[in-house]
């Protein structure tokens, strides 16, 4: 079963490569904008949301979009959901070819609520299941730039857990994601470097790298400075790209290929691959607001408004004018994994050379 699911999400992407798609196969999905991390580089945590949807709503949009295959769950912190089990459950049950679900975490949750939960996720059958924790930098500049003092510590006690987690299950998989800004640039290898005193089994592999960006809709740190050197950026780049060892595989593939063309994004300011965005994936915030993307604030409609059908609202005037204007290259620039993997394999040429 496993190995089906996985074969029908390569099929797609691989389709995505000769046409657009009649639907997406990949939902971002912030769940939730409550947040208990105070970070240097992110407005979030500001955020006082309400009318956020519940979760009969988010129960119509698994069972109206069942064809989704892969749902990227954020935030906010995903796990200040009480029913964070129920909202994957309901997409486990519903999208019957689900292959992945992934989410991050600020490990600032209660460990005990947060282990019980996703064990219960984990035993859902999903087959693959992938959680990120955010980790910005050795114990002393993580609390700093994420404003909460002992943040560090929780993030390695969360590994140590999840570690474990693997071994009795064997769909459970994390990294660390890196968020590289002005306020940890140069300290990417010190940060590994304590990371593995504590934990001897981590490798550079188990290391995801984002770089800190301006977004108005999503971050809302548009009056923020965060942004880093480029040189300094790109540096760091190469130097774990040069430390990763060679893994077999799609994901270890790509994600190569991802760190290789976000140093040509940093460098040039420009998107290094055609977008997806409105093709393969879309953006949906936890008010039901869509998206192209999670970095590009244009609302295309809200998904209420469409009887939680995302594809009743797909070739809306809307909709249609934003693929307009991606397919004269005017979207925004950016390079964030949310949309990055779906330009990466919808372009096998671009990718490989």
């Amino acid at each position: 079963m496993n190995t089906v699911k996985f074969t029908k999400l390569g099929l797609t992407a691989l389709k995505s490569n000769f046409s657009s798609l009649a639907k997406p196969y990949k939902l971002t999905f912030s769940i939730s904008y409550w947040c208990q991390s105070r970070c240097l580089t992110c407005n979030i945590w500001q955020i006082k949301p309400v009318n956020e949807l519940t979760l009969e709503e988010i129960k119509q949009i698994s069972i109206k979009n069942n064809y989704l295959k892969w749902i990227e769950i954020t935030g906010g912190e995903p796990f200040l959901r009480n029913d964070i089990v129920e909202i994957a459950k309901a997409f486990q049950q519903n999208c019957k070819d689900l292959f992945v679900l992934t989410m991050p975490t600020n490990s600032l949750c209660n460990h005990d609520m947060v282990e019980k939960k996703l064990k219960e996720i984990l035993s859902l059958g999903i087959p693959k299941v992938s959680i990120t924790l955010s980790l910005d930098g050795y114990r002393e500049l993580h609390d700093k730039i994420r404003g909460v003092p002992g943040n560090y510590d929780k993030v390695i006690d969360m590994a140590k857990r999840l570690n474990k987690l693997k071994k009795e299950y064997k769909n459970l998989f994390f990294i660390f994601g890196y968020t590289m800004s002005r306020f940890n640039q140069g300290m990417l290898e010190k940060t590994i470097d304590e990371v593995k005193a504590e934990l001897p089994w981590i490798t550079h592999n188990d290391f995801h790298l984002n770089v800190g960006q301006i977004s108005d809709s999503y971050y809302k740190n548009g009056e923020l400075d965060i942004r880093a050197d480029k040189e300094e950026l790109a540096k760091e780049i190469d130097f774990i790209i040069k430390k990763r060892k060679f893994e077999f595989g799609a994901i270890p593939f790509i994600e190569n290929a991802f760190l290789k063309k976000l140093s040509i994004y940093i460098l040039t300011g420009n998107s290094p691959m055609k977008s997806r965005s409105l093709d393969a994936s879309l953006f949906m915030d936890s008010y039901g607001n869509v998206y192209p993307s999670i970095m590009w604030g244009r609302v295309i409609g809200n998904i209420r408004d469409y009887n939680y059908s995302i594809e009743n609202m797909w070739h809306t005037v809307d909709a249609e004018e934003v693929r307009k204007i991606i397919k004269e290259g005017k979207e925004p620039s950016c390079w964030t994994a949310c949309e990055a993997y779906q330009s990466l394999v919808g372009d096998i040429k671009r990718f490989i050379f």
